[in-house]
């Protein structure tokens, strides 16, 4: 048997990949973890879910991003969902409030389910997880994690992103 293997197209540049990206509205999430440093999160765009049986969650994170070092070396993330109302607590995490590091975990926001990242305690649901693969492609680290601790609101709306805005919950733009 042969198998003719057809060849591959050259990858598209990066502008068209962000701007086709932008057309998938996203629920806004903030990844975090404890680290040596302190606590240390992003905006996690790219948070998603691999599988339910286990519960298996993957966040991509640019080798750049300061918060990967603690992800890395606690072996742990949450994935946060936010609510509407949190338009800045994703800017704090987008580096848009000026803010870095630990300062922009505001005391008595936070808590912690199992393994001591930290959760947002008005996010409509959070996902805390055990690193247990990390795949390194491109200039980013896909990091996998095996869901150890879940909780979830069951109300509110969610902070939306789409086409580069922030949208409060299903209405218009924040």
């Amino acid at each position: 048997m042969v198998i003719i293997t057809p060849p591959i197209a050259p990858a598209i540049d990066v502008k068209t990949f962000w701007k086709t990206l932008g057309e998938r509205a996203t629920g806004m999430t903030v990844v975090t973890a404890d680290s040596d440093e302190g606590p240390t999160g992003f905006l996690g765009l790219s948070a998603s879910h691999v599988a339910a049986d286990p519960a298996t969650m993957l966040v991509s994170i640019d080798r750049k991003t300061s918060a990967l070092a603690g992800v890395l070396s606690r072996r742990h993330f949450a994935v946060n969902f936010l609510p509407a109302d949190a338009a800045g607590v994703a800017d704090a995490f987008a580096g848009k409030a000026g803010l870095a590091g630990a300062a922009r975990f505001v005391d008595g926001e936070w808590t912690k389910l199992v393994t001591g990242a930290p959760i947002y305690k008005h996010a409509l649901g959070v996902f805390d997880c055990a690193v247990a693969d990390v795949i390194e492609r491109g200039s980013i680290s896909i990091v996998i994690g095996t869901v150890v601790g879940a909780t979830a609101r069951g109300d509110g709306e969610p902070l939306i992103y789409f086409r580069g805005k922030t949208y409060t919950a299903l209405g218009g733009a924040g």
